[in-house]
């Protein structure tokens, strides 16, 4: 009698099976977890274990690198916007499922802290991007100093303007350049900023599938996990001071190893210049009063200026006009050339070197690797004259307030051929002149009269 009032699609059968002691539920094996495989990010699923390791895959999901984009159809004349790759009529190919699958990533946009010393050590995170990910379009974002360094890397399709560091943007700002990532629709956004609760959700808003950025290795950090895809927490506050391997842990996620592509590689910090600009250094150094080839860049005069060009990690970089004048007192075969950040300093270095100085006012880090590209060598404290020097492969003199900073800031020093010589008492203004001199020595008869 029970059973007319059951449901019309369960019968009494039904029911008996189920509640039978002795019959045993068995789930497919799909269903097991595996204790051993790394979550991905604990903030958004505690029970995601990640990959399976048992899932394979067909012909659409193919292994190894992405490929190129191949041949797109040809650009409408008639339409005013230059930026747009496909003319009037063509539907926008949309991404497979394969492509999602095997995480390609056609448009990455990189939103870089800090000034020029920082945007310069990105260079290599930006080579590996290129390298992991063929085909791949590279976006920056950087404060207006650190959009400068671009002008010499070929790597980079558009730079745009907007300090990632204001904790507290001009409302119209910050929407117009949310409203600018969203429109260009990334696969792939990357923070350098330590990211809070803020952070993140700026990065969120930008729709991108991959969203990787630093947090803050505090409380600070708590909640950032929620709205990014992977996150890396550095040991310190403030990463520039982990000098030339600062972005370590953004590396080893970028060049982690997938289907049957090994681990990426980090390629060294390499830079380009254009035949435009070597040819106006050229110009401004023939006023200056040197000619290629025969000079030493002096980099490094203490001033307040922010074209400095120093590293956050490392306030201790800057060394007073009459320190200098010592160190190069002594210089035969090559004239040393005075590069100043402000033409305020144009007169301290007249009164202590003298109304023959060769002086040289520039501001850009793409002036100033054209300026040590046709140079001699470089005699520098830790700023970036150095990082551009081994880039472009010249003999360096590198000054730094300690023997830690220099082993941070350049590793492998015998090999990019520079000669670090650091101070023992842990301030820049205390390093050794004479020691300098003899270094400068040794620089000047085997790249003068070798």
């Amino acid at each position: 009698m029970a059973s007319h009032h059951l449901h019309p699609f369960l019968s009494p059968k039904f029911l008996i099976s189920i509640s039978t002691p002795s019959h045993k539920l068995s789930f497919p094996k799909k269903l097991t977890f595996s204790t051993h495989a790394k979550k991905k990010n604990p903030w958004l699923d505690p029970f995601d274990d990640g990959e399976d390791p048992d899932m394979e895959y067909g012909s659409l999901f193919t292994d190894g690198k992405q490929e190129e984009d191949g041949i797109r159809p040809p650009d409408d004349p008639s339409n005013p916007y230059g930026f747009l790759k496909f003319p009037q009529g063509f539907n926008v190919e949309i991404a497979s499922l394969a492509s999602k699958v095997r995480g390609d990533v056609r448009r990455c946009c990189c939103m870089v802290s800090g000034g020029v010393y920082e945007n310069l050590l990105f260079f290599p995170v930006i080579q590996l991007i290129k390298d992991r990910y063929p085909g791949v379009q590279v976006d920056v974002i950087a404060a207006p100093r650190g959009k400068q360094t671009y002008e010499i890397n070929k790597n980079v399709r558009w730079a745009n303007v907007y300090d990632p560091d204001d904790d507290f943007p001009e409302p119209a700002e910050y929407t117009d350049m949310l409203g600018v990532i969203k429109n260009r629709y990334y696969d792939m956004i990357l923070s350098t900023r330590f990211a809070g609760l803020g952070h993140a959700a700026f990065l969120f808003m930008s729709t991108a599938r991959e969203r990787a950025s630093y947090v803050y290795p505090n409380v600070n950090g708590a909640g950032a996990g929620l709205f990014l895809s992977e996150t890396f927490t550095p040991p310190v506050l403030n990463l520039s001071e982990l000098g030339y391997n600062m972005y370590q842990e953004m590396i080893e996620w970028l060049g982690r190893p997938a289907r049957n592509v090994p681990r990426q590689p980090v390629p060294p910090l390499r830079v380009s210049i254009s035949n435009k600009l070597k040819a106006y250094v050229e110009e401004k150094c023939m006023k200056a009063g040197v000619l290629k080839d025969k000079y030493i860049v002096i980099h490094g005069i203490e001033t307040d200026s922010i074209a400095s060009m120093q590293s956050r990690g490392d306030k201790d970089s800057l060394l007073p006009m009459q320190v200098w004048a010592e160190i190069t007192k002594d210089i035969r075969g090559v004239k040393p050339l005075f590069v100043i950040p402000h033409e305020k300093v144009r007169e301290d270095v007249e009164e202590t070197i003298g109304e023959d100085a060769s002086i040289l006012f520039i501001t850009t880090p793409g002036q100033l690797a054209a300026v040590i590209s046709q140079s001699v060598g470089v005699i520098s404290t830790n700023t970036a004259a150095v990082q551009l020097a081994n880039a472009r492969e010249k003999p360096s003199i590198a000054l730094f307030g300690s023997e830690e900073k220099g082993r941070l800031f350049v590793p492998d020093a015998e090999e990019k051929k520079c000669v670090v010589i650091a101070s023992k008492t842990g301030k820049l203004i205390d390093i050794d002149v004479e020691t300098v001199k003899k270094s400068v020595e040794m620089f000047q008869g085997s790249l003068v009269f070798a």
